[in-house]
């Protein structure tokens, strides 16, 4: 790799630790290539990305950024797992080491905040942004729904009163 290529690589990691919500870095020896693949569509599938870089590479794309201080975990074979939605790639990469014992998961950044592996589980149990404005879509709507039943009640009880009247008056 020539230094114009290498300056490239620098510039793409700086933009992914820039600009996204979380970022994880997991140690991956020992996964095969069918296993790596399935982590990337697992990714793919939960709105994260995969990428394998080299730790001086990302070491340099971290230098003044404000998680610098996850520069300690890119030690060994690496790869990084990221994404915009705060929480979608620490939940990926859980879910992945949860079936495949051979993905290690050292740490990573949310914001500027370093995230240790407890961290990065705690992040992972979070609900995702879909998940939080589908619960508060729902506390709106609930209001709404109570207030038309209430609104709709008194005419059922006298729908009901009304039947239980006619029914009375039928069999006598």
């Amino acid at each position: 790799m020539d230094r114009a290529q290498k300056e490239k690589v620098v510039e793409e990691l700086g933009q992914i630790f820039e600009s996204s919500g979380v970022v994880v870095v997991s140690r991956y020896q020992g996964l095969t290539v069918a296993e790596m693949q399935d982590l990337r569509g697992r990714a793919r599938e939960g709105g994260a990305s995969v990428r394998v870089a080299k730790n001086r590479l990302a070491k340099i794309a971290l230098e003044g950024k404000d998680c610098e201080s996850m520069s300690k975990y890119l030690e060994g074979m690496t790869v990084l797992t990221y994404s915009e939605d705060p929480v979608a790639a620490a939940k990926v990469v859980e879910d992945f080491a949860k079936d495949n014992k051979k993905l290690e998961i050292l740490g990573g950044a949310m914001g500027g905040e370093a995230l240790d592996r407890a961290g990065v589980e705690a992040v992972s149990n979070m609900p995702s942004r879909d998940e939080l404005l589908a619960q508060i879509a729902g506390m709106i709507g609930a209001p709404a729904s109570g207030i038309a039943g209430a609104i709709g009640a008194p005419a059922s009880n006298i729908a009901s009163i009304l039947s239980t009247i006619e029914e009375k008056a039928e069999a006598a």
